[in-house]
């Protein structure tokens, strides 16, 4: 595996710090509707810096910047296979942080209609687009090409991924210390996931789908 540039690690921390520091200020000072929040502020944010940071790398036509965060067509299938096995699972542990988040959980008592279905999963697919391309596609990838070592860029990847969803418990869902330990935790264990299975596949649609099937509970059953 070819060892990325200096400069790509120094991109990798810039882009991080940014993400944490902005995302982290924005979620203290304002709270707008989720729907804003994920399909709007979120890719403008998250997106924005890092097609900047690809561009700076020089790596080459629009084509190429997306397949070096993941978007390819390669193990498409394989992808889809593992995304659909695992995400069952994390399915469940998105409805078990959902109980966490708001004391209780009770599918058959929740009244669900179409457009809620459609409207929590078009956010869930929004929010995993946005989120995976920049930890699994970029930065774990180049992470993982720095250190030699996929476990060792994968536990720092999924700690630098919990961190960054920190702040919503404290800021925005107000949870207590015991909730905030239990959430950032299973919120660390998809990361694993989520780059184990981006480590065998080498796409980022792996991880999108196991996102969606993470996040749409959490989304819907409120």
């Amino acid at each position: 595996m070819k060892r990325p540039k200096p400069t790509s690690i120094k991109h990798v921390f810039q882009l991080y710090a940014f993400i944490l520091v902005v995302w982290g200020f924005y979620r203290f000072l304002f709270k707008l509707p989720e729907t804003v929040e994920e399909l709007v502020l979120k890719p403008i944010i998250w997106l924005g810096p890092l097609w900047w940071v690809l561009y700076k790398e020089g790596v080459g036509s629009p084509a190429k910047a997306l397949a070096s965060a993941g978007w390819t067509s390669k193990n498409l299938f394989k992808s889809i296979y593992l995304a659909i096995g695992i995400g069952i699972f994390l399915a469940v542990e998105g409805a078990f942080i959902n109980s966490i988040k708001y004391g209780t959980f009770d599918f058959l008592k929740t009244n669900l209609t179409q457009s809620m279905l459609l409207g929590a999963l078009g956010i869930s697919f929004i929010t995993a687009v946005s989120e995976e391309t920049v930890f699994r596609g970029f930065i774990f990838g180049r992470v993982w090409k720095f250190l030699k070592s996929e476990w060792s860029a994968n536990i720092l990847t999924s700690i630098a991924w919990a961190a960054v969803h920190l702040p919503v418990t404290i800021f925005v869902w107000g949870y207590t210390q015991e909730q905030i330990i239990v959430f950032v935790l299973l919120t660390f264990l998809f990361g694993v996931v989520s780059s184990f299975v981006y480590a065998r596949t080498g796409n980022i649609a792996s991880s999108v789908l196991l996102h969606v099937f993470w996040e749409w509970p959490i989304i819907l059953f409120r």
